[in-house]
């Protein structure tokens, strides 16, 4: 009997536990989120659509721009997980990509641009409260991190890219 009465606390306790993450999620990232997209999407209509999307397609014809600087912009401007609302001003074959690129830098901002990443910022301070406990300073950290995080979203754009038009390429042949 007892088995059973503690199969269902922790099978009630499993539910309990994601009931108590989407009331936070309702409370603290959705309302962010929804008021990150009409910013963002206000901001795109004052400056007018048109003009926004001839930019980033402009800029985004190269690849530098495409992996490294679009993704820059959108996760310091809007940060996770907004940032990948970004991925709308990429070309369709370039979007999976971009994702990729943005994806893979929410983290190294965290030193200069904590908001980028707020729900994940535990691990960076993990890490610099270890170093400043060794005598490390953090300004090394957030300088480092970022500029590895550049190189990294770069090779992960140019790489995913070229993995996906290959296998695009494929499965249109």
């Amino acid at each position: 009997m007892e088995l059973i009465s503690t199969f269902a606390n922790g099978f009630m306790s499993l539910f309990s536990a994601g009931a108590a993450t989407l009331s936070g999620w309702v409370t603290n990232i959705i309302p962010t989120v929804i008021c990150l997209m009409t910013a963002v999407n206000s901001v795109i209509k004052i400056i007018g659509e048109e003009k926004v999307e001839a930019f980033c397609a402009k800029i985004t014809k190269y690849r530098l721009c495409r992996y490294v600087v679009l993704p820059l912009l959108s996760v310091i401007a809007v940060g996770n997980p907004m940032c990948y609302s970004f991925g709308r001003f990429v070309e369709e074959k370039y979007k999976v990509a971009f994702f990729d690129a943005a994806i893979s830098f929410v983290h190294p901002v965290l030193g200069f641009f904590p908001h980028a990443n707020a729900g994940e910022l535990f691990v960076y301070m993990g890490i610099a409260s270890g170093l400043q406990e060794a005598g490390y300073p953090l300004g090394d950290l957030a300088v480092r991190y970022f500029l590895v995080g550049l190189v990294v979203i770069l090779i992960r754009g140019l790489v995913t890219e070229r993995i996906f038009l290959m296998l695009y390429g494929r499965s249109n042949a």
